[in-house]
């Protein structure tokens, strides 16, 4: 059974190699090789995980001491990374995610949530309810790469 809560210091090891594989194996049906590697370089811990994701409202999804997806929210309702662990594709975990993503925005108050998404990942965030505002090229350690900023109302002042 999944449950999802805050993310702990102690997961900041899990989380980098779910991201990293994440990356490697899930976004690889979109990008390239080169766009991949440089997405999620070998060093895994290219990130301070555990001080990027304690300075943000950061889900984990976990199974069993096993963690299967994780979500960074930012206080401005910025959704920046998301990711499912490759075992949990299509199970329900991604909306589990969001949906505590969701809910906390509501709590912060925060009337829009934005986000920049992959390829891979923007079917699913149109099924969350997003909209796309623009097809964007951004560049990663000499590669670009082809993403999508999308946003969702959640509610108007």
């Amino acid at each position: 059974m999944i449950k999802i809560r805050l993310f702990k210091a102690q997961d900041a090891d899990q989380v980098a190699q779910l991201f990293h594989q994440t990356v490697r194996e899930v976004n690889a049906r979109d990008y390239s090789s080169a766009q991949v590697n440089a997405w999620a370089p070998d060093d895994i811990h290219f990130r301070d995980w555990v001080a990027v994701c304690l300075s943000r409202f950061t889900y984990v999804a976990e199974e069993a001491g096993a963690i299967a997806g994780f979500a960074e929210l930012e206080p401005d309702g910025h959704i920046d990374c998301f990711y499912c662990h490759k075992d949990y594709q299509r199970r329900g975990v991604g909306s589990q995610l969001y949906q505590a993503i969701e809910a906390k925005a509501l709590e912060l108050p925060v009337s829009r949530l934005f986000v920049e998404v992959s390829i891979t990942a923007k079917p699913f965030f149109q099924r969350m309810g997003f909209a796309i505002v623009k097809e964007q090229t951004v560049a990663r350690r000499g590669e670009t790469f082809t993403n999508f900023a999308m946003e969702k109302i959640l509610y108007a002042f």
